[in-house]
């Protein structure tokens, strides 16, 4: 019978066996996934890029007005929220929501009886103390009173003649007049209502012509005027562009912001600007210049910069002996200013230059194109948005 020191060798003999039959099934599964993975490579390095179809459009020079955009708010020219000095019964609503007014005129009336008698009382005390006066005024003449009583008689009128101007004051205070020419707002007055002093009765707003306020940074000052063209674009009226002239420039910087205030002028007549409306600001700055432009859609923006696929001739030969398809080759750029659907291009490219315009997003460096303008991308200096 073997015994233990006898059967240790084969057993150490057939785990080495083992060992060495499992690493090689370990090198071969290794070295068959290597040599896919090569045979992959090689594969897509030989097979053939499938072209892109896209559209391009080719650089060239355009007009250029420079401009600054910023947003504002609307300002009536004239604008008061008004409210009586007193408080009182209102009797008289001489106006409906929205109703033109004129300058002076009355708009609510607040119970006087009391003042008006108060008036009344006071004129004739004051018609006593002119007549007073003038019989103290011919008996001076003729020596037949004294100085002092004269003297009396004018303080008295005079004393008099204040009482009424004070009393005229109260009673005014019970009249709502117009303070300027424009349009009322809503009214929800009616005769019998109580109002305090102080309260808003109503809004009158003069609308033509309607300020714009917007501010600029301190660095674009010098490049802003009065009399320049502003244009005003709104969310109400996406349709429209309003012409503005830049009125008045703030004397003093803003120590927060380090923003200038601007105030432009734009005549609205139809009244369709409304006091309070936000409005995007374009102000044209400088002489117009030529510039090279592209639809912004052609732009590719990144973290490293800014690029373009140009459409590049191939030098390759078709299997008809034909030139092959042109490719993309990608190209940075330098962007400027931009207006409507364009951007000006500083640098990278040369007028005459072909460059996508879509369909960037499958292209790479060598992708073969097709070219197909029949549905390309705005390129609107000032595009207007569609009926539909």
């Amino acid at each position: 019978m073997a015994t233990r020191e006898q059967r240790k060798p084969s057993t150490t003999k057939r785990m080495i066996i083992m060992l060495l039959i499992v690493g090689l099934l370990l090198a071969v599964l290794i070295g068959w996934n290597v040599a896919g993975q090569v045979m992959q490579a090689k594969f897509r390095e030989n097979m053939p890029v499938p072209p892109q179809t896209v559209t391009s459009t080719k650089v060239g020079y355009d007009q250029w007005q420079p401009s600054q955009s910023t947003v504002g708010s609307l300002r009536a020219v004239r604008g008061a929220d008004l409210a009586f000095d007193v408080s009182g019964v209102v009797t008289k609503v001489n106006l409906k929501s929205g109703d033109a007014v004129q300058e002076g005129q009355v708009l609510v009336q607040l119970r006087d009886d009391d003042d008006v008698a108060a008036l009344r009382q006071a004129e004739a005390a004051a018609a006593l103390a002119k007549v007073t006066f003038d019989r103290a005024k011919r008996q001076l003449d003729v020596k037949a009173v004294s100085q002092a009583d004269y003297d009396n008689a004018a303080a008295d009128l005079k004393a008099k003649q204040a009482a009424v101007q004070q009393q005229q004051a109260l009673v005014a205070k019970k009249t709502l007049r117009a303070p300027f020419a424009g349009r009322a707002g809503i009214v929800t007055l009616s005769p019998g209502a109580y109002v305090n002093s102080g309260t808003a009765v109503v809004t009158v707003q003069q609308t033509d012509p309607m300020f714009v306020d917007f501010f600029v940074p301190q660095r674009n000052l010098g490049e802003v005027k009065t009399g320049q063209r502003v244009a005003l674009t709104l969310d109400a009226f996406p349709d429209r562009t309003f012409e503005a002239v830049l009125t008045a420039i703030d004397p003093k910087v803003d120590g927060d912001t380090r923003n200038v205030r601007i105030e432009a002028s734009a005549a609205n007549a139809d009244g369709t600007l409304v006091p309070g409306m936000f409005a995007n600001v374009s102000i044209d700055v400088g002489e117009q210049a030529r510039q090279l432009t592209l639809p912004q859609t052609a732009i590719t923006f990144n973290p490293y910069g800014e690029t373009v696929f140009v459409v590049k001739p191939s030098d390759k030969k078709g299997e008809d002996g034909k030139p092959a398809q042109p490719e993309a080759q990608q190209v940075f750029v330098t962007t400027g200013s931009r207006r409507g659907d364009q951007v000006a291009i500083l640098s990278g490219l040369e007028e005459g230059t072909e460059v996508v315009t879509s369909g960037q997003l499958k292209l790479k460096n060598g992708t073969p194109l097709i070219v197909d303008n029949s549905k390309s991308p705005k390129n609107d200096a000032d595009p207007k948005p569609q009926e539909h």
